[in-house]
């Protein structure tokens, strides 16, 4: 598939989460492997009413989101994938107001899982929210494929 169809279904894939959209997430960039989204502000996900910071799970989704993103975006990788695993370590709060970015990359592919990373931030680039690792699928079907014809 091409890099422009691929890059469609991404934004399509984003679009079409329902939480993905109450949660005002956007692709902002998206390149063979290599996804950037963003999340603005909102009250509504505050999870500490006294610092007003966002929840860690908006920023988790969003983490998770992006990194399908990329992952869709590859060129070794199905269009089609979901997570499998992702380790989140959260390093500092967002700082309230600003919006979240993150960045996810896509770095290897087997035959059925693909591998990513990622970094969500605010506007201090250099001291990241958050950073992750994380496996999603990537069966392209031969498996299942070899499986039926051993049937037959």
């Amino acid at each position: 598939m091409d890099p422009e169809t691929k890059t469609k279904l991404a934004r399509q894939f984003i679009e079409a989460i329902p939480f993905s959209r109450v949660l005002g997430m956007q692709l902002d960039e998206i390149s063979e492997g290599r996804a950037v989204c963003s999340m603005p502000y909102d009250t509504r996900f505050v999870g500490d009413p006294d610092t007003a910071v966002i929840h860690g799970g908006a920023v988790s989704a969003l983490m998770d989101t992006c990194s399908g993103a990329a992952v869709m975006s590859h060129p070794d990788a199905p269009v089609v994938t979901a997570t499998i695993d992702l380790r989140i370590d959260y390093m500092r709060a967002a700082t309230p107001g600003q919006r979240i970015n993150c960045e996810a990359t896509c770095y290897h592919v087997t035959r059925s899982v693909a591998f990513v990373r990622c970094v969500a931030f605010d506007d201090d680039h250099d001291n990241p929210v958050a950073s992750a690792v994380g496996a999603f699928t990537a069966d392209r079907g031969k498996a299942s494929r070899r499986s039926s014809e051993a049937l037959s």
